[in-house]
């Protein structure tokens, strides 16, 4: 079941595709950075009835060393099928688009991430045709960002740390120092961030730890959390007022972000009156490709 956790995780490489660049440099294999970047398609489902989607699928364009395909997976825990899904999802890439692809595997513990490291070779023990080799970020080797400072220089590195050491008793110190960073940092970039992070840490305990953050140190701006938590203990009349506010501030979003909105989604979205289901949608809306990815139900 995807949950928002595995969301966080491979969307803000939709989102910060820059990130990659950050990320293989802390795991050792530097890819040099993006002169452009392309989000496609994640559906690889064949002809016959059997759906395969890969996660997060960019394209990049580099100086140096031309074009490469990006595909990154959030996995949660160990799953004995996925290498082989994996394994065809490179060989598909590479057939479809005739570009070298790499898979990037995003953990939050570092036992599932030890797992998916191992190189997997398909074939029989005297030749391997294939080699899986994923590149993968977990606990074990995101850095942990302890400063204002030193969060600041690569918000996105630091929110992908928050959202991957969601376990870690080191989470504490990286929450405070992004939320020391975001206070600084223009709404725009600061609140997908912010709700990035929420997600990211899901029902954990750290996602209290960052409620109370964003209500001390983020509560200049509105968003889903700092709303939450704004509207806890107010009577449930006040629900029409939370859903104006969020309609609002989905609007807002979409339009800070280029996406196009008609005015039949714009009419559905202020005639909501459910402030769950805009919280949902909002939460969406901040890597949403268009409009109808907001309102499609995971």
């Amino acid at each position: 079941m995807v949950n928002s956790s595995h969301e966080a995780m491979h969307r803000i490489f939709q989102e910060y595709p820059e990130l990659f660049s950050g990320v293989s440099e802390v795991l050792g294999v530097p890819f040099p950075p993006p002169t452009s970047v392309r989000i496609l398609p994640t559906d690889l489902t064949e002809a016959r009835p059997l759906e395969r989607r890969v996660d997060t699928l960019l394209h990049f364009d580099t100086e140096d060393d031309g074009s490469f395909l990006l595909a990154v997976e959030a996995q949660g825990k160990k799953d004995l099928t996925k290498p082989a899904s994996w394994a065809y999802y490179l060989a598909y890439l590479y057939s479809k688009y005739q570009c070298p692809p790499v898979l990037l595997v995003v953990c939050q513990d570092r036992a599932t991430a030890e797992w998916a490291a191992r190189p997997v070779h398909v074939g029989p023990r005297q030749w391997a045709s294939l080699t899986l080799r994923p590149l993968v970020a977990g606990p074990h080797n995101m850095p942990v960002i302890r400063t204002t400072a030193e969060a600041r220089k690569d918000l996105a590195l630091t929110t992908l740390a928050a959202i991957t050491h969601a376990d870690s008793p080191d989470v504490a110190a990286i929450l405070k120092a992004v939320s020391s960073a975001l206070r600084e940092t223009p709404e725009q970039l600061s609140y997908p961030l912010a709700e990035l992070i929420a997600q990211g840490l899901g029902r954990r305990p750290a996602a209290q730890l960052w409620r109370h953050l964003m209500a001390v140190d983020l509560s200049f701006y509105t968003s889903p959390i700092s709303e939450e938590i704004r509207d806890e203990g107010r009577a449930e009349g006040r629900a029409e007022g939370r859903a104006e506010g969020r309609a609002e501030a989905l609007l807002i979003v979409l339009e800070q972000r280029g996406v196009a909105v008609p005015d039949e989604a714009r009419d559905r979205i202020t005639r909501c009156g459910d402030p769950e289901q805009l919280r949902r949608w909002l939460a969406r809306a901040v890597t949403a490709a268009s409009v109808e990815d907001v309102f499609v139900e995971p």
